[in-house]
């Protein structure tokens, strides 16, 4: 059950300054000799990121985009250029336009490609509709996560336009990745737009393995003060084991569990987890 998860791009350079950063976030899973893709960062950087980290992007058997916003999506166009031999999963609604709005202003975060792209490049591609979906073995894509935790509150600047409409985008397109270790389970979070803990708590109730570890975008960058004290002591469950997290969970957040938590860590380009 060896497992490796190397962070292609993430918005910080870590000590390998021969990669390059932006703000997005892409994950090559390394499981059982499969090959896999959470996320795809922004632009092609990642692709060069690969290729200094001696990672064969070009066997992959499947790509997992976490939701429709460009920093996550963005690098398909250029991977389908090395590959399309893998099949792509995507969450229910992962089309749809979305917007952030400020000051009176809309700006497009969405994909830039869509289904027709997607199947003149002759790509696989499968939406997920059900909450729980093993895609390899050991490896789950989870979605349609239940509200429960009333504080963590999408920012209301987040659109989606749906028949000619602007409406708030409640992130149903949403989906994180599960991978069964030796150890646990990782779980991979994209931006956590329905909530952390909301995600976490569904992955605790669909697969009967603990949580070991979890990497990736917590969205804890626009937590209010009270909620963001509440993730802090979700967070300090002992059950956790490694907490790599990053991209959209924010400075402040960050330096609290730098200074209050030994098993946070910042995931940043090219760290690894390797669970053996």
């Amino acid at each position: 059950m060896s497992v490796k998860i190397t962070t292609l791009i993430e918005n910080n350079a870590g000590e390998n300054l021969a990669l390059k950063t932006e703000h997005g976030i892409s994950f090559f899973i390394e499981k059982d000799g499969y090959k896999l893709l959470f996320d795809s960062g922004q632009t092609g950087t990642f692709i060069e990121n690969a290729k200094q980290l001696r990672v064969d992007l070009s066997a992959l058997e499947a790509v997992v985009l976490s939701h429709g916003h460009y920093d996550h999506s963005g690098g398909i166009r250029p991977l389908s250029k090395l590959t399309t031999d893998f099949k792509l999963y995507m969450g229910q609604g992962f089309f749809d336009e979305k917007y952030g709005f400020k000051n009176n202003a809309y700006e497009y975060l969405g994909n830039n490609f869509d289904e027709k792209f997607l199947e003149e490049q002759g790509i696989a591609y499968q939406f997920v509709d059900q909450p729980l979906l093993e895609i390899i073995p050991g490896v789950y894509v989870v979605t349609q996560f239940p509200r429960k935790y009333q504080d963590e509150v999408i920012n209301s600047r987040f659109k989606v336009m749906k028949n000619g409409v602007f409406q708030p985008d409640s992130f149903e397109d949403e989906v994180l990745l599960a991978v069964d270790t030796a150890e646990g389970l990782v779980v991979l979070l994209g931006c956590s737009h329905p909530g952390m803990k909301n995600m976490l708590d569904a992955v605790a109730d669909l697969l009967p393995r603990p949580i070991y570890a979890i990497l990736g975008g917590t969205h804890l960058v626009e937590a209010s003060y009270s909620s963001l004290g509440k993730s802090m002591s979700y967070l300090n469950n002992d059950s956790l084991k490694v907490i790599g997290v990053s991209h959209c969970t924010g400075q402040i957040a960050m330096d609290q569990l730098a200074a209050s938590n030994s098993r946070y860590y910042h995931n940043r380009t090219g760290s690894s987890l390797i669970v053996v």
